[in-house]
């Protein structure tokens, strides 16, 4: 029984893939661009996303001007990364075994190149995305660091004050948070 390369069933799939592919049903362009577009925004909600725990800092110092109060740095995504050029607070995911407060220190040195003492929690946010995804986000205030700010990851970053927050285009799951910040409810 030497069968080769080809069998006698691989000859007969072989046989049928040079036949006409033959269609029962034919669909024009509008239909197809409706079932992609179908497809494009289906979320299987049987499979739920896993929840992200995140952690940002609000550092925070008094402005050189003492009519300007106080000022928070912010930082702005890169043109490559999604949600490119939003503005947002230093920080990022939590890893497994972390607390939340070890995983902003790491996140800060990482990011800005400094050592940062950890305050007190100001804000949490639980936040949904259009595509499914959600966040746990947790907001920590920090008054204190050591180092030198360094821009390691960032398309931006500056020190703003409070009231001028609303004017920068912010990730989605930070709005409330920079409303309270900027009419001076939470610090």
């Amino acid at each position: 029984m030497g069968g080769g390369l080809l069998s006698g069933v691989g000859k007969a799939c072989l046989n049928r893939l040079r036949e006409p592919l033959q269609c029962e049903r034919r669909l024009n362009c509008s239909q197809v661009r409706e079932a992609i577009r179908k497809l494009d925004g289906h979320v299987d909600a049987g499979v739920p996303r896993p929840l992200r725990l995140v952690v940002a800092a609000l550092i925070v110092r008094e402005a050189a001007d003492a009519a300007a109060g106080t000022e928070v740095l912010i930082c702005q995504r890169k043109p490559d990364q999604p949600m490119s050029l939003k503005w947002e607070f230093p920080g990022g995911k939590i890893e497994p075994g972390e607390s939340s407060e070890d995983a902003l220190a790491r996140e800060l040195n990482e990011e800005l190149g400094i050592t940062a003492t950890i305050g007190r929690r100001v804000a949490r946010v639980r936040h949904k995305y259009r595509n499914g995804g959600a966040i746990d986000l947790q907001f920590f205030l920090v008054n204190d660091f050591y180092g030198e700010l360094e821009n390691r990851i960032f398309n931006d970053m500056r020190w703003a004050p409070l009231g001028t927050l609303p004017g920068y285009d912010f990730l989605a799951a930070d709005l409330g948070l920079i409303r309270d910040l900027s009419e001076g409810k939470l610090l």
